[in-house]
């Protein structure tokens, strides 16, 4: 970024004292974000505007009034220090729907991509099921999650009239380097042309074979298992349940029809509640590009479990934590707009090393100057 932008986006905070933005956080990223409204009427600057939606939903605000209390409330004398002072609600909304999603998810992408090194991408979607139900447009949001960090990597809006198997390239063009990158999806996307796409890039798969791919499925259940030795095995309690999974990975033989494809694996999961005897089990089959030298069933589990577990650290995150789904921000932009930040907010805890991020959000809650730092301003 050149520093002359650097200068301005400071000086847009120095109104009553000097003041340290850290290049480093996210809020330098955002800054090439324009502002959407016309300049006649204007009463609080963009950047000002920006620092409150990104640090009240760090701080688990879940609606525009929350977003609109937590500056007026909140972190009153913080944002005071730093010449910001207290939009209404209705002015936060106008922004919010007008916002440049699409520059929002890149910007914000491209910054958490810089702050980590990615060896594995979880690939999945999500429906924001509020926005739907109000009547409003349907946000159907495809999102890849670095596996290491849980950082929000890239994320596409799928409209109406298509579905995530389209977006699965666009969403990868965000990442600028895929080489030797591995990337986990569900059976939606075990399609032969993302796989083509991948091996383009030079980079790895990790697909889940459902019945969607009858004749795949099929063949990868026909392999002969039973004289497949199990090549890893956990165990673990978790949620009140009892989990053992067994691992077994075999090479594959030109008969399997998917291209670039160079193993299969059977994922065999047994789970009980905790002090009963019955098991219920569960098996998975999976297809991958690894070798055998590249992807030992250890590794092929240990990608296969970070995948399942977007779930938890994403889009369970936004529904428990910002109660995404009962959220009542459904015109224009707003609805994927809080998403994102709330994208960006996990983003930033996990960065962070944070794991629990309710806890999180509330200590950034109860300490406003704390979630003025982790976006990455403060006074001097």
């Amino acid at each position: 970024m050149p520093s002359s932008h650097l200068a301005s986006f400071i000086d847009e905070f120095a109104t009553v004292g000097p003041v340290e933005i850290d290049p480093g956080k996210v809020l330098i990223a955002l800054s090439e974000l324009k502002d959407p409204r016309r300049k006649r009427g204007v009463r609080h600057r963009f950047a000002h505007l920006l620092v409150i939606m990104v640090c009240s939903v760090l701080a688990g605000a879940t609606s525009l009034v929350e977003l609109a209390e937590w500056a007026a409330d909140t972190a009153r004398d913080q944002l005071a220090a730093l010449g910001i002072g207290a939009p209404h609600a209705t002015t936060l909304a106008r922004v919010l729907q007008r916002l440049d999603a699409d520059a929002l998810d890149r910007l914000a992408g491209t910054w958490a991509q810089e702050m980590t090194g990615v060896a594995a991408i979880a690939i999945d979607g999500k429906e924001v099921r509020g926005a739907k139900n109000g009547g409003g447009a349907r946000v159907h949001l495809l999102a890849g999650i670095d596996q290491a960090t849980g950082a929000v990597l890239v994320q596409e809006n799928v409209s109406e009239k298509h579905n995530e198997i389209t977006y699965f390239k666009p969403l990868l063009e965000g990442i600028k380097d895929l080489k030797g990158v591995v990337i986990s999806a569900d059976a939606l996307h075990t399609q032969r042309e993302h796989a083509d796409y991948l091996h383009s890039r030079e980079a790895h798969f990790v697909f889940t074979v459902k019945a969607n791919q009858p004749k795949l499925h099929d063949q990868l259940r026909s392999l002969p298992w039973n004289r497949v030795r199990a090549g890893n095995k956990t165990h673990e309690s978790a949620n009140g349940r009892e989990i053992e999974r067994t691992i077994k990975c075999v090479s594959l033989a030109d008969g399997i029809n998917f291209p670039h494809a160079t193993q299969a694996a059977q994922i065999t999961r047994k789970s009980r509640p905790l002090g009963t005897r019955e098991w219920s089990t569960e098996t998975v089959y999976i297809v991958t590009s690894l070798t055998p030298a590249q992807g030992k069933p250890e590794l092929i589990g240990s990608l296969i479990r970070g995948h399942w577990g977007i779930e938890n650290g994403l889009h369970w995150r936004r529904d428990v934590t910002w109660r995404e789904d009962e959220s009542q921000v459904r015109r224009g932009n707003a609805p994927r707009v809080m998403a994102s930040l709330r994208n960006i907010a996990i983003t930033i805890l996990r960065l962070e090393g944070e794991t629990n991020i309710a806890k999180a959000t509330r200590g950034a809650r109860n300490y406003p100057h704390r979630a003025l730092k982790l976006a990455g301003l403060t006074t001097t």
